[in-house]
């Protein structure tokens, strides 16, 4: 008798640890930190794989493409790791003369195709720039200025560098303002391209889609005067802008293009991009 209740005894204590071992197995799957296993597998994407507009179809939707217009506008494109080498002689034969490559993210990420897209878009012909993708939950925007500048995101006076673009959009790896209250956010955007005028000598390009600027900074409008706007939104025309804009620069209008997906117009003809590029 005493062997046996010895026997039930070991059963039902490794019948407990299997219990408690799926119940940890189970939280770890649900609160699986950005980068691990479970979140890869797409609950919450991985530490840099962010993009611009990669938000945009999830929180704005997603309509018809705009209609040629009169006004005269120039198409371009934007890259990131997420599409790879890029073909640039197929994209200039497509009408694609300008683009910009993500350079960086946060303080912890740097593009590993980035020579590839940036010096592959320049030496095709194309007036090209760098973008950073800000995550203002992580460190300064003081900090991640400096990162983006030292890591491809300069600028200089050669007729085919862009200014530097400012990517603050909604948090793929959390709450969509990175849990900072308006005016925290507009502080860190405030910081992040004074830092970035202060090393370049010029005003960053800033890209975000209108609601997203209007939920997480209060539709402010104070960069309006010296910022220029690149507006993401996915359907037939271009929307109301955040405050303080009243035209945009360029605007991000898909991302099922053809060769890489995300196109874009540049508001203007291709002497205003090299207007643009020459500051």
């Amino acid at each position: 008798m005493l062997v046996h209740r010895s026997g039930t005894t070991r059963f039902a204590v490794t019948a407990a640890l299997f219990v408690v071992l799926a119940l940890l197995l189970t939280l770890l799957t649900v609160f699986a930190l950005p980068g691990s296993a479970a979140a890869a597998s797409g609950d919450t994407p991985a530490r840099g794989s962010a993009h611009l507009g990669m938000g945009v179809v999830a929180h704005d939707g997603q309509g018809g493409l705009p209609r040629d217009g009169r006004a005269v506008q120039t198409e371009g494109v934007d890259v990131s790791s997420h599409q790879g080498n890029v073909n640039w002689a197929s994209l200039w034969s497509s009408g694609v003369k300008w683009a910009y490559v993500k350079a960086t993210e946060g303080t912890y990420y740097e593009n590993p195709y980035f020579a590839q897209q940036y010096n592959g878009s320049y030496n095709i012909g194309m007036i090209r720039g760098a973008y950073h993708f800000a995550t203002p939950d992580t460190t300064t925007g003081t900090a991640q200025a400096d990162f983006f500048v030292n890591n491809g995101g300069g600028w200089s006076r050669d007729g085919k560098t862009l200014p530097g673009v400012l990517d603050i959009e909604w948090n793929p790896y959390g709450d969509a303002c990175y849990g900072k209250t308006q005016s925290a956010m507009v502080t860190w955007i405030r910081d992040f391209l004074n830092r970035y005028k202060a090393r370049t000598g010029r005003d960053a390009v800033i890209y975000t889609a209108t609601s997203w600027w209007t939920q997480c900074t209060g539709d402010y409008s104070g960069f309006a005067t010296a910022n220029p706007l690149w507006v993401a939104r996915y359907n037939t025309t271009v929307g109301t802008l955040p405050a303080g804009w009243s035209y945009y620069t360029m605007w991000q209008y898909t991302s099922t293009g053809p060769i890489v997906g995300d196109h874009n117009r540049f508001n203007g003809a291709l002497d205003r991009v090299v207007a643009l590029a020459n500051g």
